[in-house]
């Protein structure tokens, strides 16, 4: 991709509504434009971004046996009153009515959605287990949207659904989901833990918070030095209790802040005993079905990884988010044609190996375009300019430490890859 095709909206000042540095890093960097409080347009860079997580997402996803359905945003209120939440879930439900009256809502989470889904089409236990996940925006209306993407009142998430005709069955499609979050955060190549969690407005008997370290996080979890851990409200309660042994070991207890990234739930029979969601059994009897459900903030995801990752220059991405693998700062290509020749050649070379980049052929000093690519955080810059062009060479800049070196056509590829 070249910058001529893919517009850089990268800014010199931060952003004065801005308070925690994945906001400000988002908006000077181009990710990111505000629409209105809480709502967000993603813009190319950003976009990139999302789409490098929810490749990861759908990979670990599919290798579990989740497949992939879209659902209806805008959902009708009768599902959510049949399960009691229209008038529990509280004022962040965004509700209206259609031209003809009826009430809705616009989906937060899809627990109704899925559950009437599968009661249409759900009638034996040798149907099941079955397992759906989607990658789409939800709605919550927050009281405060705040820190940019993180409490946003819409958000990219993807939630997924798991239908079963007996706990067992639940337990452990339970158990491959938590395994396949932790493929999920360390192949994003984040400092994650696990804790034990509440099940809010979601329900169910036992859940589980995926967590991402930082300092900026509006959570306050307790670890051991395993890293084992709980929600710090649930370890109070567990405490009073004095059944805190069985989960932690109380010595070297550390109070972290994390960000909340995903969310697994047993729901057990909650909605579908109320919804009436019923199979036959092998031995001719009638039960409701078990369900589970796991959610992943994927825009959440971005915000949080830039927390862990950043300096005073800009964002300092993971390789396997990065919107791109390198970035070529091609210095006076518009005025040189050796520069252009040659950045043009290296370009199409890494193109054919696979190599996703980024050629920034504007018209801009060098000075400018490195300030960009250290803001965006591309992990290296392939520099050339008439001295590079003149010897058949580049100059590799590496993001995280800055360092520069030398490097033929035929060595870029090998750095780049790690290969």
């Amino acid at each position: 991709m070249k910058t001529s095709a893919f517009p850089i909206f990268t800014l010199k000042n931060t952003p004065s509504e801005a308070e925690i540095i994945s906001h400000k890093l988002m908006i000077k960097s181009g990710m990111i434009r505000k629409l209105s409080s809480g709502q967000y347009t993603w813009l190319p860079l950003g976009y990139k971004v999302i789409t490098k997580i929810e490749k990861i997402i759908r990979e670990e996803m599919n290798s579990i046996g989740s497949v992939e359905i879209l659902m209806p945003s805008v959902q009708p209120a009768e599902l959510w009153q049949e399960s009691e939440r229209w008038d529990q879930y509280g004022p962040e439900l965004l509700r209206f009515s259609d031209r003809h009256d009826r009430n809705f809502c616009f989906g937060p989470t899809y627990e109704e959605v899925i559950t009437d889904l599968i009661r249409k089409d759900v009638s034996s236990y040798k149907q099941l287990p079955i397992n759906f996940f989607q990658i789409s925006s939800k709605f919550r209306d927050e009281i405060r949207p705040r820190f940019g993407v993180m409490r946003a009142r819409e958000f990219i998430m993807k939630d997924a659904y798991s239908f079963h005709s007996n706990e067992e069955s639940l337990n452990e499609t339970y158990e491959l989901y938590k395994s396949a979050y932790k493929n999920i955060f360390k192949r994003l190549m984040l400092d994650f833990t696990i804790v034990d969690a509440d099940s809010g407005n979601i329900g169910g008997n036992e859940s589980h918070e995926f967590h991402v370290i930082a300092e900026t996080g509006e959570d306050d979890l307790l670890l051991d030095k395993s890293m084992n851990g709980m929600n710090l409200e649930i370890a109070k309660i567990k405490f009073k209790e004095n059944n805190l042994d069985a989960i932690l070991n109380k010595e070297n207890l550390q109070h972290v802040k994390g960000i909340e990234v995903g969310h697994i739930f047993k729901l057990g029979q909650k909605y579908t005993e109320k919804m009436k969601t019923k199979v036959s059994t092998k031995d001719s009897k009638t039960v409701n079905i078990f369900m589970g459900c796991y959610g992943i903030g994927v825009s959440r995801i971005v915000a949080a990884a830039i927390e862990q990752n950043n300096d005073e220059r800009g964002i300092k991405w993971p390789k396997p988010i990065s919107p791109f693998d390198a970035m070529i700062v091609e210095i006076d290509g518009h005025k040189d044609s050796k520069v252009r020749s040659f950045s043009e050649t290296i370009y199409n070379n890494l193109k054919k190996k696979g190599v996703d980049l980024l050629l920034d052929d504007r018209d801009l000093k060098m000075g400018n375009k490195l300030n960009d690519f250290e803001l965006m955080g591309i992990p290296y810059a392939i520099i050339i300019g008439s001295k590079e062009a003149e010897k058949s060479i580049t100059t590799i800049m590496t993001r995280k430490d800055s360092s520069k070196a030398s490097a033929s056509p035929e060595d870029i590829y090998k750095i780049i890859s790690g290969k």
